[in-house]
Parts: C-alpha cells; sequence; structure tokens
C-alpha cells in the first residue's frame, strides 16, 4: 500500500488561500461597488417597471394574507444611506431594516466577508456542528462587552428575541424557583410567546394565554423631574419597586432594563436612575439584565452600559440587530447548566463573518465619544428639527410629557410632528416614503418619527438632503 503525502494544512484552509479564489472575490466585490456608484440620488420609478412592481406586492400580500407596511422590495443594489427598489425608484434609508446597518448598502468590506464566508461547505451553523466564523465572531463580541463590564461568556443565537428568551432561561435557572420578571412600562422584547408577554403592549399579545408573571416599573418621567427634582422621581421609582419585592418576596428572577427604550420613544435616563435600582435589585438577588439588542452600536459608546458607565452592575445581556448574529452574554456567576441552551441554527456563516467584520470596523471607526460621530449627527438632527419647526410651527404642537419635538440619543433619533397622533404618523411616515425617505414610527402615544441612519457612512452634508424630503412629506401630511 502506498503512502500518501501528508499535509499539515486542511483543504478548507487551502480554499479560502487560493489566489483564483481571492480573485474572484475581488471581480464580484468591483462589480459590486461599481454598480453601486451609479446611485448617488432619490429618483421615482423607472418607467416599465411598475406594472411588473405592483404585480409582485400582490403577490407579496397574497402570500403574507396583509400586506407589508410600505410597498417595498429591494432590488438588491444600494450605495450607501441610498437603496433601490425593484420599481428602479431610489430612497435614503434612514431606518436600515429597524437598525442592522450600521454601515449602509453595499459597503465594499462587508460584501467582501460574505462573499468570502459564502464558499463555505454549508451556510448554516448550529451548536452541534460549526466552523471558526461563529467563534470569531462571539469571541469579538466578547472582547469587546468585556472591557467595562464583568461578563465572561456568550451564547450565540439566530434573532434578538430567541436572545432574549435564552437571557430570561438563564436568569430563570439561576434564581430558581423565583418565576416574576421586572421590566419597565412601554418596553418591546420580541414576538415570540413569552417575549410579547414581557413586552408592554396589550396588541402584541392578542389571543396569547398569560402564563408570564410581569410587574411594571415606571420608566423615568423627564417631565416629572424638571418639576419635582431628578431625585425625587429616582426615589418614587425605588419604592415602587421595593414595593415589588416585599409584594412576592425571593419571587423575581430579574430586572430586564432597556437603556434605551426603542419601541417606546427613543428615552433614556440618568445614569442616577439606573444605579439606585440596579443596587437594590443586587441586594435582592434579582439578576440584572441590559436588553441592547437596538442599542447596541448606536448610542455615543459603542454599548449603551458603556455610555452609562454601569456595566459592573450587569449580569446579563443581550445584543443584535447591528451585530447582524445575536447573542446572550452573561457573567460567570450566570452560567447555565447543560441542556438549558441550544438550537439547530445558530445563524448563517455570512452573518458572521459580516458581524465580526462590523464589530472590528465599529471599534476603529470616529463614531464614539463627546466629539464623534453619533454625537455630531445627532446634534445635526435636532438642529434640522429645531428650523423645521421654527419654519411650521403649526406642524410641532409641544408634546405633554416630552422636554423637545425631537429626541433620542447617538443614532437613535426620533421628532414628533403633529402632536404624536398615531394616525398622522404613520400617515407621515408613508408620506416621507412616497417622496423618498424610509423611516418608520415608534411611541406608545404620542407617536414618533424614528430615524436610525447609518452612522458608519453617513456625513453631516447628507442633512439637509434628508430634511427637504421630510418638509416635503410633511406637507402633504399635513394638508
Amino acid at each position: 500500500m502506498s503512502q500518501a503525502t501528508v499535509s499539515t494544512r486542511t483543504v478548507g484552509s487551502e480554499l479560502f488561500s487560493s489566489g483564483a479564489v481571492q480573485e474572484a472575490v475581488d471581480a464580484i466585490v468591483g462589480a459590486v461597488g461599481e454598480a453601486s456608484s451609479k446611485l448617488t440620488a432619490v429618483r421615482g420609478p423607472i418607467d416599465g417597471l411598475r406594472e411588473s412592481y405592483e404585480a409582485y406586492l400582490k403577490k407579496i400580500t397574497d402570500l403574507r394574507g396583509r400586506a407589508t407596511y410600505y410597498p417595498y422590495l429591494g432590488s438588491g443594489a444600494g450605495n450607501g444611506i441610498f437603496v433601490e427598489l425593484a420599481d428602479g425608484s431610489v430612497k435614503i434609508d434612514m431606518i436600515g431594516g429597524i437598525g442592522y446597518t450600521p454601515f449602509g448598502h453595499a459597503h465594499p468590506e462587508l460584501i467582501r466577508a460574505a462573499v468570502t464566508a459564502s464558499i463555505e461547505d454549508n451556510l448554516k451553523h448550529g451548536h452541534l456542528q460549526s466552523t471558526a466564523p461563529l467563534h470569531e465572531f462571539a469571541d469579538k463580541l466578547l472582547s469587546l462587552a468585556k472591557r467595562k463590564s464583568n461578563l465572561a461568556h456568550v451564547f450565540v443565537s439566530a434573532g434578538g428575541a430567541l436572545a432574549n428568551e435564552n437571557a430570561l432561561k438563564i436568569c430563570y435557572q439561576k434564581n430558581a424557583p423565583a418565576s416574576r420578571v421586572i421590566a419597565f412600562s412601554h418596553c418591546f422584547m420580541g414576538r415570540t410567546v413569552t417575549m410579547s408577554q414581557l413586552g408592554d403592549s396589550a396588541a402584541n399579545r392578542v389571543g396569547i394565554p398569560l402564563s408570564t408573571l410581569v410587574d411594571y416599573m415606571p420608566f423615568y418621567d423627564h417631565a416629572a423631574a424638571a418639576e419635582v427634582g431628578q431625585q425625587a422621581v429616582i426615589d418614587s421609582a425605588c419604592d415602587r419597586l421595593r414595593e415589588y419585592i416585599n409584594r412576592y418576596p425571593k419571587q423575581h428572577a430579574c430586572f430586564v432594563f432597556e437603556l434605551v427604550q426603542g419601541e417606546g420613544g427613543f428615552v433614556t435616563a440618568p445614569r442616577e436612575y439606573f444605579v439606585a435600582l440596579m443596587e437594590i435589585c443586587k441586594e435582592s438577588g434579582i439578576a440584572v439584565w441590559a436588553d441592547e439588542i437596538q442599542t447596541f452600536g448606536r448610542t455615543t459608546e459603542m454599548f449603551a452600559f458603556e455610555m452609562l458607565g454601569i456595566g459592573e452592575y450587569l449580569d446579563v445581556l443581550t445584543v443584535g440587530k447591528s451585530t447582524q448574529a445575536c447573542a446572550t452574554l452573561h457573567t460567570a456567576e450566570y452560567m447555565h447548566k447543560p441542556g438549558l441552551l441550544s438550537g439547530t441554527f445558530t445563524g448563517a456563516t455570512p452573518e458572521f463573518a459580516v458581524g465580526r467584520r462590523i464589530l472590528e470596523m465599529l471599534e476603529d471607526s470616529d463614531i464614539y465619544g463627546s466629539e464623534g460621530m453619533a454625537a455630531k449627527h445627532h446634534n445635526a438632527f435636532r438642529e434640522h428639527v429645531a428650523a423645521l419647526r421654527a419654519k411650521h410651527p403649526d406642524w410641532f404642537p409641544d408634546v405633554p410629557g416630552f422636554e423637545s419635538v425631537a429626541g433620542g440619543v447617538g443614532g437613535m433619533m426620533r421628532f414628533t410632528p403633529f402632536g404624536g397622533e398615531k394616525d398622522k404618523i404613520t400617515r407621515a411616515t408613508k408620506t416621507l416614503f412616497d417622496e423618498g425617505l424610509v423611516s418608520f414610527y415608534n411611541g406608545h402615544g404620542p407617536f414618533h418619527i424614528r430615524f436610525l441612519p447609518p452612522l458608519g457612512v453617513m456625513k453631516l452634508e447628507d442633512w439637509p438632503a434628508v430634511f427637504e424630503i421630510v418638509e416635503r412629506g410633511l406637507a402633504k401630511a399635513a394638508g
């Protein structure tokens, strides 16, 4: 029997280092870049495409049983803040699918990462069988989170709601038999059966049996703080938390903190508010869980807990959206037992490769800090809202409970025309879409128009074009 030549390299490593593969990837990235460079301004549909576009949208409606919020079907091409639809129209994307595109559309670095990863033998990873991209993503994410926290481990999952489910299971197991959860009023946690019950939106749980025990805490009230003082608001919240703890002693597994409320209207609170509540949780053996599914990468620091300086209090953290893949991070104290967490799918190989590259690019960016681009973009946004209000004061009446018609933090931006009336706000988002701007709404009354711009590629000089469309759209919505 002949002896085969022994190689110290795997076939996989030879494949990924192949010159032919790298040339092919370069060619694809170059072709995408050349095509994307044609998309530099808002435009309407191309003649001759409308009929087929509308026919396809009808097919989508028939498949879903309900029309999509927008008549949106992407062509697969984009360029930074611009996205092309299948009817040939081009729009400015200021929502990024609710925040999963921090570097906009068709970024060459992310196209390269996705294409390279796509040649692996299988598209999907699972917890039973995986390749290196899953663990490289997890390692990078954890290393960033550990900079200012005691988080020690990470478990990757296929979606934000699943990451939150895993967080809740970890808290339940650690603090068994405690079965209650504390959450903030107006929070949003996802749309699984359990997360729909944790989230404070009755419309999201119509017909769902209520099996999860939730106690809702008031979020920080800025209007009350302006009237009676910050400490009085904090003291009142602490009294409410202790009331729950005394009413249900040793029955609370965790308190889930949205550090910036996403669906609740991009509202945050002072550090002192969170610290006071978290210290009570620590004294009472209640897990402190921060939900950063929407905040990650979008505040004035990479993590909202870094912005607030509260990493030392965290037991569990969930992240997603901007990271592409989602994850649950936790301290060593909250290490779960075998069998609690698993899943056939953790995600697709390109998700991990792109997610890791996004983490690297965010880390190396000029987005964060008091003089970073997140802060600069937020200031520019507020200035444009103020100018628009000065020009059209009738569109922007004062909103009870909100100190300004523009709000949020960093790349999480909201503004409130028409007094926050839901019908007018949703109509406004649709007129903006028709005029060439993709946005969305949030809040539970009042309602707001929401922006999640791609901070990694948007330029300050892009704002005038955005607000030209906003003005046109609001004028039509107000008519």
